[in-house]
């Protein structure tokens, strides 16, 4: 990861980066979140602290551990059982079930940033790939009924998967004017992971899915501080196995840090999640089933020297709340990355990333 760059004396200085890895993304699949059966292609936390800073030229690797353990009842769990079972559009359902999910996933985000400017800007492409389990399980009582006739299924189901997931390509540009810096994204998912329409538990969502938004950082290496928020809006195809298509998604990710060190540094981060237009293919009982969700929670980092590479650590957490047809509850990220050290010969050893 690398930091923002800044121009001293007609030389431009690069910092040593942590935002390519701290606003690295990922997209989780039915462990976990919304809009189809409560599963969404955006996985809030993709963004946080340095989104937008730039990063020194040359290939980069992030790897993150993944964990989350999320619940939910009502539509949201009724819609993953109409999903299993295929119930016809005009059932009726009771909404008395519980849904609870978990997934542990690794995942992998190689990205190569260009030297060359592009529009006047830094110009970055990566791919993220994911390996891991996903669980989940539904319990409760589901009555449903054609007319006069009327069915009732009660205790509990269950699976889970153990696989790959869907492929992410992402592309970004970025520009700094001294402590500010601009970003802007385009992103989506391939499905091509480990997927089945009658399963509780998937590591892909399939259906295809763009995203794409911009995104600012404010970062004064003298003072330590540093605030940046990322926004976007994903448009979800119609998943070819269910007819089912998601709406339109907006979503803001955020993250605030103070550096305690040349190399330590503490914050919070953040994430608000609103689907902005209905669903379609869904049951009736769902209506246009919009998914919300917000989250918030602490973030700790640290840089450390790899030879004559950097290496960084992040450990960040989440609790949501406020949500609504969407499974909620909290979730962790674990990352490391090495990237290649900004030259030495370039970066003065008091301002490389300096607090007070």
């Amino acid at each position: 990861m690398r930091c923002k760059p800044e121009r001293k004396s007609g030389r431009r200085l690069m910092y040593p980066a942590i935002g390519a890895v701290m606003a690295m993304s990922a997209a989780l699949s039915d462990g976990a979140y919304a809009d189809e059966s409560g599963v969404s292609y955006w996985l809030p936390g993709r963004f946080s602290s340095l989104a937008a800073t730039p990063q020194v030229p040359g290939w980069s690797m992030a790897e993150v551990y993944y964990h989350t353990s999320v619940s939910a009842f009502g539509s949201a769990a009724a819609s993953r059982e109409i999903q299993i079972g295929r119930f016809p559009a005009v059932v009726n359902v009771n909404l008395d079930l519980h849904l609870n999910a978990q997934a542990d996933l690794v995942l992998l985000n190689p990205t190569y940033t260009f030297a060359t400017p592009v529009l006047g800007g830094q110009l970055a492409v990566g791919v993220i790939g994911l390996f891991g389990r996903s669980a989940a399980d539904l319990n409760g009582t589901l009555t449903t009924g054609f007319g006069p006739l009327a069915t009732t299924r009660m205790g509990s189901i269950g699976d889970s998967v153990t696989s790959v997931g869907d492929l992410y390509p992402q592309v970004t540009l970025k520009w700094n004017q001294g402590v500010h810096n601009f970003m802007t994204y385009a992103t989506g998912d391939i499905p091509v992971g480990a997927y089945d329409p009658n399963r509780l538990a998937n590591l892909g969502i399939g259906h295809g899915a763009i995203d794409g938004g911009g995104g600012y950082t404010y970062f004064n290496p003298q003072a330590g501080h540093e605030f940046s928020a990322v926004a976007g809006f994903t448009y979800n195809f119609k998943n070819p196995d269910t007819q089912y298509q998601s709406g339109v998604d907006f979503h803001v990710d955020w993250g605030a840090s103070k550096f305690l060190s040349k190399q330590f540094f503490v914050g919070l981060v953040g994430y608000a999640y609103q689907q902005i237009t209905d669903d379609s293919g869904q049951n009736p009982i769902l209506g246009g089933f919009r998914s919300r969700v917000v989250g918030v929670g602490p973030q700790i980092g640290y840089l450390f020297p790899v030879g004559d590479m950097q290496g960084y650590l992040n450990l960040k957490g989440y609790g949501e709340f406020a949500a609504e047809n969407r499974p909620a509850g909290w979730n962790t990220w674990l990352t490391f990355s090495i990237s290649p050290m900004a030259p030495t010969s370039t970066v003065t050893p008091t301002r490389r990333i300096v607090t007070k």
